[in-house]
């Protein structure tokens, strides 16, 4: 039986219910185990899952709480972890280019990654700066904050552990690769640890990798999922169509679909050819099927500038 509101008021109200007005009382005021407000010294604190339904004043009544609470609260947190896991990101996890503002490209190949401030700089901002310092016989200098280029890999790696002391999340997980491409597992685990902690996403998916395969830490599938969740989430597009693979394969095709039509709006070639499977196969609709491929287009082209049309022309005349 569902605990009462004790003598607030001289009114019992039921609190099996979401955090929320029930008539005109607020249910977030009263511990979901005992029934006490919130008033004058007494404060109340959510549920340590974060489901967000119930408040509790003390420990004990959590604990008390527990079991009956328990389903409800395991469902809504599974809830909003989907929520929040099939939320459209804004952009890929690369961003935008500092210097024009325009999306970076997602396949990673056509950004060039500054030493001296972890800045990463489209092809096309990078090529012009290129040509006006040749052009005027200038200092090559990073076109962002201007630090001269590093001649050497030992400058370059001076750079790197710089930011890595100002506690730069990407110096950090280039560091924490170059660990790992190295085989020092341990070493790797604690830098993209500290990366993935401020939000790396390609940290994240880094780790997801060790986990899986037992490299630094022990093998952990639910870690590693947890781990390419984060890097989705932070617009990775390479970890949606992973999930979108787990999805597929565990019969959970409709979820899969939702993995790979957000990798197909950040422009993720891959991802249109999991979508027209889908499509084929009768798991996507036909006007889902046109949007995302729109979506995809729009994400292509807006990648795309005269200056970084220039910089891959000059990288075909290289080769």
């Amino acid at each position: 039986m569902a605990n009462k509101v004790g003598e607030a008021g001289g009114i019992g109200v039921s609190t099996d219910t979401d955090i929320g007005k029930v008539g005109e009382i607020d249910m977030s005021s009263f511990c979901a185990s005992c029934g006490i407000a919130e008033v004058d010294d007494i404060k109340l604190t959510t549920c340590d899952a974060n489901c967000k339904l119930v408040r509790y004043c003390s420990i004990a009544c959590q604990r008390e709480h527990r079991l009956q609470h328990k389903e409800e609260c395991k469902k809504r947190v599974a809830e909003l972890r989907d929520e929040l896991l099939f939320a459209q990101p804004k952009s890929s996890h690369y961003g935008d280019c500092p210097i024009c503002f325009l999306p970076l490209a997602i396949n990673g190949r056509s950004n060039v990654l500054m030493s001296c401030c972890s800045k990463a700089i489209c092809d096309g901002c990078s090529y012009a700066n290129k040509i006006r310092g040749r052009r005027e016989s200038l200092e090559q200098i990073c076109p962002f904050c201007r630090h001269p280029v590093p001649a050497t890999d030992a400058e370059i790696d001076a750079n790197r552990m710089k930011r890595v002391e100002a506690n730069d999340p990407i110096a950090l997980r280039r560091v924490g690769i170059r660990c790992y491409d190295e085989g020092d597992y341990g070493s790797a685990c604690e830098y993209l640890t500290k990366a993935a902690g401020l939000g790396d996403a390609v940290a994240h998916y880094y780790l997801a990798v060790m986990y899986w395969e037992g490299k630094g830490v022990e093998k952990d599938e639910q870690m590693a999922v947890y781990h390419v969740e984060e890097a989705a989430i932070a617009g990775d597009p390479e970890a949606r169509i992973i999930l979108g693979a787990i999805e597929w394969n565990e019969g959970s095709k409709e979820r899969a679909m939702k993995h790979y039509i957000i990798a197909a709006k950040l422009g993720d070639d891959d991802a249109v050819g999991k979508l027209k499977k889908g499509y084929l196969e009768g798991v996507l609709s036909k006007e889902d099927f046109a949007s995302a491929l729109r979506a995809h287009q729009a994400a292509v082209d807006a990648t795309k500038s005269p200056h970084r049309d220039a910089a891959e022309k000059a990288r075909g005349n290289i080769k």
